[in-house]
């Protein structure tokens, strides 16, 4: 990653969790205030996101660091590490509001003052749907893991807002209709929604980056190209070039790429040329390319 990317991607970091900072105390102190789960759920996401956000941000100056004897390979592994956490981290949050909401349930509801929990939801509403909008559109420019994680959790936010907006507009009208007395109910059935919708993205955060830490397969898109510019470097070259094995950990893109010579003479200058075709026809991916030529016998 060159040095601009970087300091894009530390500006961004830097920039959403400022934002975090503000929904994630506006959250809390609403939550507390009206004794609302979803609320409260919505304030502590935004102080995880806070903190993950910061920590993406130490991870992301600490991988530029060059090799040296105790990180003989880089530093690439330690983003999808730091992916992994956020992932088991929002993983535990959803999990333990869900415990939450199925107590409540079983224990009479919870009364809520509507009126100041749907402006908060409004307010946050348009705060995390810009904030996602803006995150998304600067993830375009300076493509990274750690900013398209960032992007995922804005996303959540976002939709998290805007349920729970819909749902206290819901209860208001419950309280206005024959059935008022089932809208203590409406705050732990809004997070028992939420909790299993939300489940999804932190899984698969948590599923795509041990992918990487355990060195698998990337994803189909990615090995079909890697395939395909392997196969095309094949034709231009007079060995036999076989793609061996391919992986993404982090910025990172591991290919190794086997030759071998119909005589089992090959010389230095047609490796090199091997080499530079792979290279050329690999280097589209938006990746930091990682690549091996190995000799087969």
């Amino acid at each position: 990653m060159c040095a601009k990317t970087n300091f894009n991607e530390k500006r961004i970091l830097t920039l959403s969790a400022l934002i975090s900072s503000g929904f994630a105390m506006g959250g809390l102190i609403v939550g507390l205030l009206v004794s609302s789960l979803v609320i409260l759920f919505d304030g502590m996401y935004s102080l995880v996101s806070l903190l993950l956000t910061i920590l993406s941000l130490m991870a992301s100056r600490y991988i530029q660091k060059p090799s040296d004897d105790e990180f003989q390979f880089g530093r690439a592994a330690l983003e999808p590490a730091v992916i992994a956490i956020k992932g088991a981290v929002i993983l535990a949050l959803v999990c333990s509001s869900l415990y939450n909401a199925v107590v409540a349930m079983f224990t009479g509801g919870r009364e809520v003052d509507v009126s100041i929990a749907t402006l908060f939801g409004i307010v946050n509403v348009i705060g995390c749907g810009i904030a996602w909008f803006y995150m998304t559109k600067l993830n375009k420019r300076t493509s990274s893991d750690l900013i398209d994680a960032e992007v995922k959790q804005w996303k959540m936010d976002t939709l998290l807002s805007v349920v729970v907006t819909v749902g206290f507009i819901s209860a208001w009208l419950l309280t206005l209709s024959p059935l008022a007395e089932y809208a203590i109910y409406t705050d732990p059935v809004m997070m028992l929604a939420m909790s299993f919708y939300f489940l999804k993205v932190p899984f698969e955060m948590l599923k795509s980056s041990l992918r990487e830490i355990f060195m698998m397969a990337p994803s189909e898109d990615i090995c079909n190209t890697v395939d395909q510019g392997v196969i095309a470097a094949g034709e231009e070259s007079e060995q036999w070039v076989e793609l061996a094995a391919v992986t993404k950990i982090g910025r990172e893109l591991w290919v190794d790429v086997d030759i071998k010579a119909e005589d089992n003479v090959i010389a230095v200058q047609d490796i090199e040329h091997t080499r530079r075709t792979l290279h050329k026809k690999l280097s589209k991916l938006p990746f930091n390319l990682q690549l091996s030529v190995n000799i087969a016998t």
